[in-house]
Formats: structure tokens, C-alpha cells, sequence
């Protein structure tokens, strides 16, 4: 297996840009170490990483420091291109599709996300966080309708961008789903979503990172809230 002692992970276990850079490394059938952060009292080694944000993840790659999921990814896939499946499409306009939507899930979903449990501060801001949330996963149902080509995955046959950036969220949806009493991926409104849920929890690269025990989901989210801190 590649990788091995020159690679390690600075992150936080419920934090799905971490979730989703295990999941790339995973895929790419890469050995790494993996440092879980106490985001209450950051380790010397993060804020000398990461000295611009002070945020997981970092990945170091023989020492040297890679900061931001998504560009994290987009590096273990370019450097690692020999090994595992390609995460990103090799044809520059499939590329360019994957990188679009990756930053939508980011933009729509991840602030709606925040919105739901770290920046309402009320049930009527709650609300408008989880109606945000369910316009976006509208579109990505859309989405995954074009660009999976009828395939199991954003990605077509196998995991790709959008797969692993918007899986990394997926622990998180069933907290929320507790705390508002309803799915918010309903198979009776987004059937082609619940249906990948389902496949990309089951897989391989997800298996033990994505967070499956909703209790310790939430009991921990209590304590990032008393930080006040995701990152």
C-alpha cells in the first residue's frame, strides 16, 4: 500500500472536510496516520501547518503542509494518479462539471449546514437554514440525474468529486434529521440522492470514516458549541 509514514491527517472525526479527504486517501488505497485535534486546544503542529486559517484538515506529505479539503483532494489525486481510480474525470470539461458542483455543495449545502446547527439562534432561523438545504439538495438531485449518466455515482461508476465532498456531510444529515424530525434526503422527494446515500455509505472508502452513531454525533456537537468552533 502507498503512502505509509510520510503521510498523516490532522482533523476532527465529525468534520466533513476531514471525512472527505480520508475518503480520497481511501480510494486512492493510500496508508496514512491520522491525528484527531482537539479544536478547544490546538495542537502546535496544526497552527504551524496551517498558520493562515488554524483549521483542519491538514494533510502532510513528508512534512510539508496541504491546507483545504477540496485542494487537498484535488493534490492526493494528481500526485497519486497511478494509483486506485481517478477521483476527478480525466477530460477537462467533465473536470470542470465535477469542479462546479463540488463548490456548489460547498456553498448551498455546507451554509445551510452551519446555518442548521452552529449560527441559528432561534427555531425560525433553524427553519430557514433547513429550507436552504433542501433547495440545494433539489438541485443536486438534478444533477446527479445528468452527470452519473444513469450510473451508481455523481462520478458514473465509481466514486468521484462530488461524491467525496458531499458524502463528507452525510454523518451530519442524520444529526440533523434527529433534531428536525424528518429526513432531510427523503427518498419521497430526492429518490436518486437517497438511493446514492445508501450506495456510498456501503462503500468501501466510506466505511469507518463516515460517522454512522447519531448519539455520539450529537453529544459532540454540544461540545463544539461550547467552543464554537467546526474548525
Amino acid at each position: 500500500m502507498a503512502g505509509g509514514s510520510d503521510l498523516k491527517v490532522l482533523g476532527v472525526w465529525t468534520s466533513p472536510f476531514v471525512i472527505r479527504v480520508r475518503i480520497a486517501l481511501n480510494l486512492k488505497g493510500l496508508a496514512y496516520e491520522y491525528a484527531e485535534e482537539d479544536l478547544g486546544n490546538k495542537s502546535a503542529l496544526l497552527l504551524g501547518s496551517n498558520p493562515v486559517n488554524k483549521s483542519v484538515p491538514v494533510l502532510l506529505h513528508g512534512g510539508r503542509p496541504v491546507n483545504e479539503s477540496q485542494v487537498i483532494i484535488q493534490y492526493i489525486d494528481e500526485v497519486w494518479a497511478g494509483a486506485g481510480p481517478a477521483v476527478l474525470p480525466r477530460d477537462p470539461y467533465e473536470r470542470a462539471v465535477a469542479r462546479f458542483w463540488a463548490a456548489y455543495v460547498d456553498d448551498k449545502v455546507g451554509s445551510a449546514w452551519t446555518g442548521m446547527l452552529f449560527r441559528c439562534r432561534s427555531e425560525e432561523e433553524r427553519a430557514e437554514a433547513v429550507a436552504r438545504a433542501d433547495e440545494a439538495l433539489r438541485t443536486l438531485e438534478g444533477a446527479l440525474g445528468e452527470c452519473s449518466g444513469g450510473e451508481p455515482f455523481f462520478g458514473g461508476d465509481g466514486i468521484g468529486l462530488v461524491d467525496v465532498v458531499l458524502g463528507g456531510y452525510l454523518g451530519w444529515f442524520a444529526a440533523i434529521d434527529r433534531i428536525i424530525g424528518r429526513r432531510l434526503i427523503d427518498p419521497a422527494r430526492t429518490p436518486l440522492l437517497a438511493a446514492w446515500e445508501q450506495r456510498f455509505r456501503a462503500a468501501d472508502a466510506a466505511r469507518g470514516v463516515v460517522p454512522d452513531d447519531v448519539d455520539k454525533v450529537l453529544a459532540f456537537l454540544q461540545t463544539l458549541l461550547a467552543i464554537g468552533s467546526m474548525k
